[in-house]
Formats: structure tokens, sequence, C-alpha cells
């Protein structure tokens, strides 16, 4: 057989109890304002599997645990880390306290193409989604390093959040993602 589906065993997924203990991704998310509870469990889900830092849910975006959310994280809430603020300005100020280069993924002037863009070694960033109709708040855009765009090509020049998640991560992280993530047995 020229490819055989792998069976759930032999996908090497290590436990929530060892992801929580694992090297992570220097990279934090913000979600701002965002209102599905399905793209706020995909977004935990593609975490998961990136091995992102932590999930900071600002502003009306909903929290775990929720079932509509489960629905979509299948249990990534349980073992990414995360942690509610009423506002996403707060946040975006602690963090930038802290060393993080934070970056808004929104469409705007002097954004820079995603394709332009790459994570420095040593550096640790904080990347902001936005509401699924407003975007990122202005006042938080305007306390950020800038923006990063995806390039499109098409009549809507939007992509569901958890997609611009999956996109944006996938772009920054791969490059990086085996020299700071290895399985136990690696």
């Amino acid at each position: 057989m020229k490819n055989k589906k792998l069976q759930n065993e032999e996908l090497h997924r290590i436990s929530p109890e060892a992801f929580k203990k694992a090297s992570k991704m220097p990279v934090i998310l913000l979600l701002d304002n965002v209102r599905s509870l399905n793209n706020v469990g995909s977004v935990f889900r593609t975490s998961d599997a990136f091995r992102i830092e932590k999930i900071y849910l600002c502003g009306i975006t909903a929290t775990p645990p929720n079932r509509e959310i489960h629905k979509t994280a299948l249990g990534a809430e349980d073992s990414v880390a995360w942690e509610y603020s009423k506002e996403t300005l707060p946040v975006v100020n602690a963090l930038k306290a802290q060393g993080y280069k934070i970056y808004a993924v929104e469409q705007a002037e002097n954004s820079v193409s995603l394709e332009n863009f790459s994570l420095l070694p040593g550096e640790k960033y904080a990347l902001v989604f936005g509401n699924e109709v407003k975007g990122v708040q202005q006042e938080v855009i305007e306390e950020t390093e800038g923006c990063i765009e995806i390039p499109q090509y098409g009549t809507k020049h939007s992509f569901n959040i958890s997609v611009s998640a999956g996109i944006v991560l996938w772009e920054l992280l791969h490059p990086h993602i085996k020299g700071i993530c290895r399985l136990p047995e690696e």
C-alpha cells in the first residue's frame, strides 16, 4: 500500500500534562473581541498543534469551559495556557513591558505582507487577531510594532479568523519549529 492512514496511537501525541511541560514557541496570541465560539476553539486547536506559549482571550471573547469552544478545540483548551482580560490594551502593554514584540494581523496602511515578515531568533512575539467584522481595535493597533497582512486575491479580502491564525502561524513558525518543539523521544 502506497499511503496508509495512521492510527491515533501511531501519531506520537503527547499528553496534556507533557504538553504543559514541553518547550513552546515564543509566541502568544491575543484574541481581541472574537465573537465566534467556533473560532475560539479552532484557535486553541491550532495553538496546541504549534505549541504556542499562551492565548489571551480579551473583551467579548468567550472562555472555557464552554461546550461550543470544546466542539472545535477537541480538548486543546485543557492543554494550551490561556487567560481572560476584560480589555486587550492592558494585555498588550503588559506584554510589551515583558519584552514581547506585538503585531496585529490586520489590513492596514503600511502593513507588512506575511511573506515578507519573519520571526527573529531569540525574540518573543505576540500576535493580535481581531473581531470577525470590525478587526483589531484601532487603539490596539496604535500600540503594536506594526501590522501583518495576509495577501489575498479574490473579491472578499477576508479570511475567517481561525483560518488567518492557521495561515499566519504556519508561515511564521515552520522555519523554527524543529529547533524548538521536539517530541519527548527526540
